[in-house]
């Protein structure tokens, strides 16, 4: 594809804030980022929040609000609370499953800073008053999450949130916003079915069994179909070589170093489809091995391998990596 790479701020700047907060997609805003994504859940009566989990346990304080209301595995479901329920929980760092430890350790942990769980109403209104007061025109990159489990709980979610974003004015394929979907069938319906003219990204799972066939140049040419790009963790996109370093026997980030990265076969049987490729996640706190540094590995594929686009915690970062270069 043509064009420097956008930079979109996975969950808002998720690296400094906790994330889908408005606080976080401020942040990441005033970084100077091109989009900002919005995992999309609904609650019981029928409303859209921004949040990235169907449960509410690791990201807030559901379980000391609420005792009582967990399902038999023990977790706080989105969908079985009203939005003013919602309203009275406070965001907190994304904890360690089941833990009070954080995921990330050095992320935000200031007390007692107050964030909330925010609707998408209020997510879009904030982009359209800062794109207004700027001058910039952010886009948004929604994502629509578990849609069968959702209908299997009563909600059309791919529908609700498609009525959304044609209130907010974005119907069209010119229009500041991606749709993204790990579903295969729910993207293609969104496409076919429900008429949807917004782009549309199918995300990548490099374990999940059901995505096996999409990882083959058929299932690439597959969601060309319907889609107009992909979604996939970065590790997919690249064929790394290690060069053993002889005095300590040593590879992997161990004494040895980086030799050869270039295109994976995915990577360029998508190219040759057509699709645009935005890459997940890339941040600070999770290195590759043969990466020495954070702005090395941004550097290597937003400027090296030439992806599309790239979901990063810290964009800050990426847009100082990628801006370097031009």
């Amino acid at each position: 594809m043509t064009g420097r790479p956008v930079v979109i701020a996975h969950r808002g700047a998720s690296g400094y804030l906790p994330e889908h907060t408005l606080e976080a997609k401020a942040l990441a805003y005033g970084f100077g980022v091109d989009f900002l994504e919005q995992d999309v859940v609904a609650t019981r009566d029928g409303e859209l929040v921004v949040l990235h989990d169907l449960h509410l346990d690791d990201v807030t304080d559901v379980a000391e609000r609420f005792r009582g209301r967990a399902r038999p595995d023990g977790r706080h479901y989105a969908v079985d609370f009203t939005l003013e329920e919602l309203r009275a929980l406070t965001v907190v760092e994304r904890r360690r499953a089941g833990t009070r430890e954080p995921l990330y350790a050095g992320r935000f942990a200031a007390a007692p800073a107050r964030f909330r769980i925010a609707t998408l109403d209020e997510e879009l209104a904030l982009v359209r008053g800062l794109n207004a007061t700027t001058g910039r025109n952010v886009g948004i990159y929604p994502e629509i999450k578990h849609p069968r489990w959702h209908r299997d709980n009563g909600i059309d979610l791919a529908k609700l949130l498609l009525d959304k974003l044609e209130a907010a004015g974005y119907r069209e394929a010119s229009d500041a916003c991606f749709v993204q979907c790990f579903d295969a069938d729910e993207l293609m319906r969104v496409r076919r079915e429900l008429g949807c003219e917004l782009r549309l990204v199918q995300l990548v799972d490099a374990h999940d069994e059901t995505h096996t066939e999409l990882r083959t140049p058929e299932g690439v040419a597959r969601a060309a179909e319907y889609a107009d790009g992909l979604g996939p963790p970065y590790a997919l996109l690249a064929e790394v070589d290690i060069e053993n370093d002889h005095a300590t026997g040593e590879t992997e980030g161990q004494g040895g170093r980086l030799s050869r990265i270039a295109p994976s076969a995915f990577f360029s049987v998508a190219r040759a489809a057509g699709l645009l490729v935005h890459a997940y996640t890339f941040r600070r706190e999770q290195l590759p091995a043969y990466a020495p540094s954070f702005e090395v590995l941004l550097d290597t594929f937003l400027n090296q391998l030439g992806i599309d686009g790239a979901f990063v915690d810290q964009p800050d970062v990426a847009l100082r990596v990628r801006d370097a270069r031009r």
